[in-house]
């Protein structure tokens, strides 16, 4: 079995040196890139530790919503989502419609930009 160091562990362990020997001694663009590089790090960290529950958390909803049966494929789902959207099926009025592109919506964004300002408030 292959069990270490694990992709997660990689990932931040090239961060970690990112961060803590190559950074500090960079000055100019080479540091501006080496901040860039630890920020797409960090986001394939949060990738890799919330993107399954996220996915898991928006196919359970999406099933509901469109009554998809249990091995419904989630890309096949969001373009079924879509097309009643685009369709006219769906609409602000559909129970469940806004909760679920919400709470899909503030998954993305916690993973994409986790520092954003409203995150907080639309957590609530």
């Amino acid at each position: 079995m292959h069990d270490a160091p694990s992709p997660t562990e990689l990932v931040a362990a090239v961060k970690s040196f990112i961060d803590d020997a190559a950074a500090p001694q960079l000055t100019g663009h080479a540091a501006f890139h080496a901040r860039v590089a630890s920020n797409v790090l960090a986001t394939l960290l949060r990738e890799l530790e919330q993107r399954p529950a996220a996915e898991a958390s928006e196919a359970e909803r999406l099933r509901n919503l469109l009554d998809a049966p249990e091995n419904a494929d989630l890309a096949a789902m969001n373009r079924d989502l879509c097309a009643r959207i685009r369709d006219g099926q769906f609409d602000a009025a559909t129970p469940g419609l806004f909760k679920h592109l919400k709470t899909t919506t503030i998954s993305q964004l916690a993973i994409d930009q986790p520092n954003y300002s409203g995150l907080k408030a639309a957590l609530s």
